[in-house]
């Protein structure tokens, strides 16, 4: 039986870059133009980001639950959430969850021990920068972890929310984040989690001074993983 997969959408982007992901790397699993079911429900972004200005973690799981519960109620066999902040709101509401939920920082850690990392610059809106989501996920792999400094949080979360989410892909914004990177290789990171969902639309392996390790697909590839898995 292959799974159907569930995703707890957030932003746009993020949102349809993981579900692309998912449409154009299960073919080599399942055959030619084949993949998974796949359902998506997505609430207002705004209420999202109400909720985080508000440092109102819980509301922000509630909305997270919602979803989650519809998407279960349509026969989604576990859930993703291709938004890496709103993970920060999950313990509120994971025991109350109506199916599985694929974390997006685990997979992202395992991956990074997997490849011999051991010390990695986080990006991301300064919401998720400022919690455990990465931290905690870094740590139970053995792995060491670098915060960007305040000034940097704030300019990644100007330009994830200003224009990443928005599909605005600006030159300089990619040069100030390939910058902000090697600052950060300098002080001794060896790979770089692009940590939020919409990073990975403007940097990769290929302009970033870090391997990169892509929050986004690297759920996908856990998602479909575990859709084909014989064990469930």
């Amino acid at each position: 039986m292959i799974r159907h997969i569930g995703i707890v959408a957030c932003s746009a982007e993020g949102a349809a870059l993981c579900y692309r992901t998912l449409c154009e790397e299960a073919p080599a699993l399942l055959g030619a133009h084949a993949h998974p079911e796949i359902s998506l429900h997505s609430l207002s972004l705004a209420d999202y980001v109400d909720r985080l200005d508000n440092g109102d973690t819980a509301g922000v799981g509630e909305l997270m639950l919602e979803s989650a519960r519809k998407l279960a109620r349509i026969g989604a066999d576990f859930l993703i959430c291709p938004d890496n902040t709103i993970h920060a709101a999950l313990p509120h509401v994971r025991a109350r969850l109506p199916r599985p939920w694929l974390h997006i920082a685990e997979a992202v850690a395992a991956e990074a021990a997997g490849r011999g990392f051991r010390r990695l610059a986080l990006t991301g809106t300064h919401w998720l920068l400022d919690s455990e989501v990465y931290p905690a996920a870094l740590a139970a792999h053995g792995l060491e972890w670098l915060r960007p400094e305040p000034e940097e949080r704030a300019e990644m979360g100007r330009i994830i929310m200003d224009e990443l989410v928005r599909g605005v892909f600006l030159p300089g914004s990619v040069a100030w984040f390939q910058q902000a990177i090697a600052r950060m290789q300098a002080r001794g990171c060896d790979a770089v989690v692009l940590g939020c969902t919409e990073i990975p639309l403007i940097l990769s392996d290929a302009n970033s001074p870090l391997p990169t390790l892509d929050s986004t697909r690297l759920l996908a590839r856990a998602a479909l993983r575990r859709a084909v898995a014989a064990d469930g």
